[in-house]
């Protein structure tokens, strides 16, 4: 496999631009597992080929970023980061996917998170990094905490999940510039 750009690195994740040589059968599986994506609006969709290719064209000639979490030691792909991004006001809206259940539970989407907040707010110089989830996503919840940010609003009852409606609260983090 040919070295991929690097956006970010620890000593344990490598966060590199997803292409389309990542799509295989194992990361659309991830797509289409119920619990994977469990807290996710992509439970609602079916994922093959061409949703996924599609969805990566749409970061094409944007500011956007759409990347591959990728293990440092073996380069395997274990999961997907967003970042929306308005240079205009300085701001950026991630997301994360951690694909690989076996490896839930490690600290690894807390330390992709924290990479990827760091490269938007050290080198694209963004003032304002936001996420979102929803209040029953304690995972996400807790990375988001646990990487300083800050909780801006709650959307009451603003999804149903699991046939109950579920709060969804936005936390927020600015440069401290």
């Amino acid at each position: 496999m040919s070295e991929p750009s690097l956006i970010a690195a620890s000593n344990t994740l490598l966060l590199c631009p997803f292409t389309e040589a990542d799509i295989v059968d194992n990361y659309i599986s991830w797509l289409n597992e119920p619990e994977v994506v469990r807290f996710s609006n992509q439970r609602h969709r079916h994922h093959d080929q061409e949703s996924c290719l599609a969805y990566l064209r749409t970061f094409f000639g944007s500011d956007n970023l759409f990347l591959g979490i990728r293990i440092a030691d073996d380069r395997r792909l274990i999961g997907t980061m967003t970042a929306y991004i308005s240079t205009h006001h300085g701001t950026a809206d991630m997301g994360l996917l951690i694909g690989e259940r076996s490896l839930w539970g490690r600290g690894l989407g807390l330390e992709a998170w924290s990479l990827l907040m760091r490269y938007l707010l050290q080198t694209r110089k963004l003032r304002k990094i936001t996420g979102g989830a929803a209040r029953c996503n304690v995972g996400m919840v807790r990375i988001m905490e646990r990487s300083g940010m800050q909780l801006e609003a709650t959307k009451v009852q603003q999804e149903i999940i699991e046939g109950e409606p579920q709060d969804v609260l936005y936390f927020a983090k600015f440069s401290p510039d």
